[in-house]
C-alpha cells in the first residue's frame, strides 16, 4: 500500500517543452503562417496605392545610373538652391500682397473657424488675381512648364473651364458647389490655386505657419481640429456642407476643393472616398490630376517627414515635369 502511494503523483504531468535550440523545434509549431502566398496578395493589393513604382523605389533606394548620379549630384548645388530661393520670394511676396489687403479687416470667426474669404470689392480681386498668377508662377519654377489639360462634358461647359480655370455651368441649379480631385502631391495644391483659387480643408496647425498660415486664411480655408469637442463647434463636416451649399447658391462665393480620399497615393489607383463632399447633395466638379514620368515620380504615396522631404528635392531637381489634367463635370 505504502508502495502504491509513493508511485501515486498529483501534480498534473508536464507537457514536454521543444527544445528552441533543436532543429525539430519550428516544426512543432502549429500556428499559422502569416506569410502565405494569400496574406502576401492580399496585402499587396491594400497597399498598391502606397507603392513608389520608379526606378529609384522607396526613399531612392534603387539602382542609379552613374551619369544620372553625377545629373542629380549637380542639381543639388545648383537647381535645387536656385529653385528653393526663387519659391521662397514669390511665397514672401504673395504674403506681402495677402498683407496688404487684410490690413484694417477682422477674420471671419464664425463656425469656429478663421479666414478672410468675406472680403471683396478690390481686395478679393487682388488676393484672387495674383494668387492665381503666382501659383502658376511656382508651377513653373518647379519645372511644370505646360499641363495638358483634358475636358469630357458639353461645348459650353468646355469654353466656360477656359477661363473660369473649371467648369461652371449657366444654370443655378447646375453650378458646382465644390471640387473633388485625387490627392498625389502638393503640387495639387498650387495648380487647383492656379486654376480655380478655391478653399482647401487643412489642419488647425497650418493657420499659425509663417507666411503660409495668413494665405491660407484669404484662401478661406476650413481647419480641422480634432480633438476640438466642443458643443459650439460644428465639426468640418458640417462646416464643409454649409461652404458647398454657399457655393452653390452664390456664384461670387469661394468654392471649396476636397481631397475625398483622405490621404496621398501614387497616382495611379483611386481609394475610397470620404462622403463630406457630398452631404449637400449640390453638383460636383471632379477633377483627375496625373504626373507622367519616366524615371522619378512626384507623388507622396506615404506621407512621413522624410519622404516628404526626399520626394521635394529630388523633384526640384529635375529640369523639366509633366502634368496632366482630366476634369469632368457631374451634376
Amino acid at each position: 500500500m505504502e508502495s502504491e502511494l509513493r508511485g501515486f503523483n498529483t501534480k498534473p504531468s508536464k507537457t514536454p517543452q521543444p527544445d528552441p535550440t533543436h532543429d525539430d523545434a519550428s516544426s512543432r509549431d502549429d500556428r499559422p503562417l502569416l506569410t502565405s502566398a494569400s496574406n502576401v496578395l492580399e496585402l499587396e493589393k491594400k497597399c498598391a496605392a502606397y507603392v513608389r513604382n520608379d526606378v529609384y523605389g522607396a526613399m531612392g533606394r534603387g539602382e542609379l545610373l552613374l551619369m544620372e548620379k553625377l545629373q542629380l549630384g549637380i542639381a543639388f548645388v545648383t537647381l535645387l538652391p536656385l529653385r528653393t530661393i526663387l519659391v521662397m520670394t514669390v511665397l514672401v511676396v504673395y504674403y506681402l500682397i495677402c498683407r496688404i489687403c487684410t490690413l484694417f479687416s477682422v477674420p471671419n470667426h464664425g463656425e469656429g473657424q478663421e479666414d478672410y474669404a468675406h472680403l471683396g470689392g478690390w481686395r478679393r480681386t487682388v488676393i484672387l488675381r495674383s494668387g492665381r498668377f503666382l501659383s502658376k508662377t511656382l508651377l513653373f519654377l518647379v519645372g511644370f512648364y505646360r499641363i495638358n489639360e483634358t475636358h469630357n462634358g458639353s461645348k459650353n461647359s468646355q469654353e466656360n473651364s477656359k477661363t473660369a480655370g473649371t467648369l461652371q455651368p449657366d444654370e443655378p441649379e447646375q453650378r458646382p458647389g465644390a471640387i473633388v480631385s485625387n490627392h498625389i502631391s502638393y503640387l495639387d495644391i498650387l495648380y487647383h490655386m492656379s486654376s480655380s483659387f478655391p478653399s482647401f480643408v487643412a489642419k488647425r496647425s497650418v493657420a499659425n505657419i509663417p507666411l503660409v498660415g495668413l494665405i491660407s486664411k484669404c484662401l478661406g480655408c476650413v481647419y480641422v481640429q480634432r480633438e476640438s469637442k466642443s458643443s459650439d463647434f460644428k465639426g468640418v463636416s458640417g462646416v464643409v456642407t454649409d461652404r458647398v451649399r454657399k457655393a452653390h447658391q452664390d456664384e461670387y462665393a469661394p468654392k471649396i476643393l476636397l481631397f475625398p480620399e483622405g490621404t496621398t497615393t501614387n497616382g495611379d489607383y483611386l481609394i475610397s472616398f470620404k462622403t463630406g463632399a457630398f452631404l449637400a447633395r449640390a453638383p460636383v466638379v471632379p477633377v483627375i490630376l496625373k504626373y507622367p514620368y519616366q524615371r522619378f515620380s512626384p507623388a507622396w504615396e506615404s506621407v512621413t517627414g522624410v519622404s516628404i522631404a526626399y520626394a521635394n528635392s529630388r523633384c526640384n531637381c529635375k529640369f523639366d515635369n509633366k502634368s496632366y489634367l482630366f476634369p469632368n463635370f457631374c451634376s
